[in-house]
């Protein structure tokens, strides 16, 4: 049973946490977003001409998301380059801002998004989720919501938030980790998924305990957005 987290954070508190907007100067929209040791950075570009042509769409925009563990952002050195599970973040990401983005409003288009992890302890992926959320309404796209993602999960059997890396290798039955991604604002889940083994009411628990986490990372993207606007107006 796991009593007591590595960290002495409570079964359902976040890891300290960073965001700001307008951190690429060359892109249309960024941002940053930090959870404990985990860092993203994303750029959005566009919307611009679709390359290659045969993947245009007459009645609206396409998303093209690449993503990538820059190899410093681990003690182990990362391989450069993009392997499957780059390219399997990227559709992730991809799949869940076209829930986001009123692509109808681009026909013909395509706005690339580019997210960079800089630093890695687990959550990477909706850490980047979070960042490319936050740099498309930096970008101005518009959007029915952002989007604030968060894993969850269970550590012998007790429900637990936003684990690190030490905490998923820990028990030795594994830990079962549980990417989520929302729109608060719809109720809508845009990414979902489970890695491990969790019963249909641990679940629900997991599922109850992210969102929560969700909405205070849904509250700190909107003040980081604010801020932006607020800054901008004063230069």
């Amino acid at each position: 049973m796991y009593e007591k987290r590595l960290d002495n954070r409570a079964f359902d508190a976040l890891r300290p946490m960073e965001a700001e907007t307008g951190v690429v100067p060359n892109a249309k929209g960024s941002a940053r977003f930090r959870i404990g040791n985990t860092e993203a950075v994303a750029a959005v570009y566009g919307p611009e001409e679709v390359k290659p042509k045969h993947f245009e769409k007459f009645d609206k925009g396409i998303i093209l998301c690449k993503y990538d563990m820059l190899p410093f952002s681990v003690p182990d050195r990362a391989k450069p380059g993009f392997d499957r599970r780059d390219t399997e973040i990227s559709q992730v990401i991809t799949n869940a801002l076209n829930r986001a983005v009123f692509l109808e409003e681009f026909p013909r288009s395509m706005i690339t998004v580019r997210v960079y992890v800089t630093q890695a302890d687990a959550g990477t992926r909706c850490a980047s989720l979070t960042a490319a959320s936050m740099a498309c309404a930096d970008a101005g796209l518009p959007m029915r919501d952002l989007i604030a993602a968060v894993a969850a999960g269970s550590i012998g059997g007790k429900t637990c938030l936003d684990l690190t890396k030490e905490e998923e290798d820990l028990h030795e039955e594994g830990a079962t980790d549980v990417p989520m991604g929302f729109l608060p604002s719809k109720d809508e889940i845009v990414l979902l998924q489970l890695d491990g083994k969790v019963t249909r009411e641990q679940l629900k628990e997991v599922l109850a305990v992210g969102k929560k986490g969700a909405m205070e990372i849904y509250e700190l993207e909107k003040e980081a957005l604010k801020r932006r606007v607020s800054n901008e107006s004063k230069s």
